[in-house]
């Protein structure tokens, strides 16, 4: 073999085996670069799964509430109210020549011009002082509310069920005397105090005290409030609701009145007088309903009562007066887009007492508590006119005096 063949050979084995090695290493390097990817990991700590598995279960919570908030907005229920608050010329058409000028004067400014009425009585005597907006309180009145509860308390004492102090299981936790209960307007309170009690005792105690009857004695344009004759439906609440609001009762501010005076004057009903002339003042004779036998159970009712102004529903009397004890009860309740306030009470003064019953009714901006701020400035209003210090005191008793039992 010449010396050219030999060379050429030998350039060709060199290519060759270049070229082999080029290609190994091209496999290898592929090889090596796809196992380091899928052998990749990254190692975390103790610590940081906890952490990472703390921030998904709150992901989870957060996004579960934001769920049950959008859901909870969608279903909420805003009541809806139709009648105003407020009022213009609610006084007209009233009578007022046989009515207390200052009483009346007092009651005018403390209403304002608010959608209601104010009545202010003569406990012992059934007198009717001052009617302002006769048209509403003389109406067929309207679900008592939360002021029902007096008349339940009466019931359940009579009844020897409680005294003041007995304590009721409203929970597993929870338990509440009739003080505290009248004082807060407890709900859950009276609604077991009405199914205790039952539908036959509550609704014989409420007509003893003068509910489902005409509370006034020839006043003219006088209407009948309803006490339903059975239980209300289940579907209602039954007796529960209509112990603790009021469900399916209408009550006039005139029958609440009454009930109120027979409590701040031991147990007499009398009839509600509204003296339109001076003759009907001259010949004024105080006309009796019936007697009721509470005159043990008022003691038992009153800290309730003087409660709810001292540090309960009605503390807002307080906003004005405070000079003399007032004892009474709210009601805050509302139907077919109406909201009624109730306040029924009576200051307590060394010269005697006088029952005020405030009734409202319009939309959000009634309600009880606004009714026993008018009282306030009613009981203001008298104070600052010397009316508890320059009457001379009232009878305290009911000698002489002819039970009426005809109208």
């Amino acid at each position: 073999m010449n010396t050219n063949n030999f060379l050429r050979l030998l350039f060709l084995a060199g290519v060759m085996f270049a070229l082999t090695a080029l290609g190994d290493a091209a496999n290898v390097n592929a090889r090596a670069l796809t196992g380091k990817s899928k052998s990749q990991k990254v190692s975390e700590s103790q610590r940081a799964r906890r952490r990472m598995s703390h921030l998904a279960r709150s992901r989870s919570v957060t996004t579960a509430s934001r769920r049950t908030l959008v859901h909870h907005r969608r279903h909420r229920y805003y009541e809806r109210f139709y009648t105003s608050s407020f009022a213009e010329d609610i006084t007209e058409g009233d009578v007022v020549t046989g009515e207390d000028a200052v009483v009346r004067q007092a009651a005018i400014d403390a209403l304002g011009n608010m959608n209601g009425t104010v009545v202010a009585i003569e406990p012992t005597s059934g007198r009717v002082l001052a009617m302002v907006n006769q048209k509403l309180a003389l109406s067929s009145g309207a679900q008592p509310c939360s002021t029902i509860k007096v008349s339940v308390a009466l019931a359940a004492l009579s009844e020897g069920l409680i005294d003041k102090d007995t304590p009721i299981t409203l929970g597993r936790r929870s338990r509440m005397n009739l003080t505290n209960a009248l004082a807060r307007s407890n709900n859950a309170y009276f609604e077991a105090l009405g199914r205790k009690l039952g539908f036959d005792k509550v609704s014989y105690y409420a007509h003893e005290f003068g509910l489902g009857e005409l509370a006034g004695y020839n006043i003219d344009g006088e209407h009948l409030g309803i006490y339903p004759e059975e239980e209300i439906s289940s579907k209602l609440g039954g007796v529960g609701k209509m112990c603790s609001f009021g469900e399916g009762v209408s009550m006039t501010p005139l029958q609440l009145g009454a009930m109120v005076s027979a409590i701040a004057n031991g147990g007499t009903l009398y009839y509600m007088q509204h003296p339109i002339t001076p003759d009907d003042i001259a010949s004024f004779q105080p006309r009796i309903k019936r007697h009721l036998d509470i005159a043990p159970l008022i003691p038992e009712i009153s800290d309730g009562m003087a409660g709810a102004v001292q540090y309960g529903t009605a503390r807002s009397v307080r906003y004005n007066f405070s000079e003399e004890q007032v004892l009474g009860k709210t009601g805050t309740c509302s139907r077919d887009g109406t909201r009624y306030g109730w306040f029924a009470s009576y200051a307590n003064t060394d010269v005697g007492r006088i029952v005020t019953v405030v009734f409202l009714q319009g939309g959000r901006p009634t309600f009880g508590p606004k009714a026993a701020e008018i009282a306030g400035r009613l009981y203001r209003n008298l104070y600052d006119h010397n009316f508890f210090v320059g009457k001379p005191a009232l009878p305290t008793d009911t000698a002489g005096v002819q039970p009426a039992t005809t109208q």
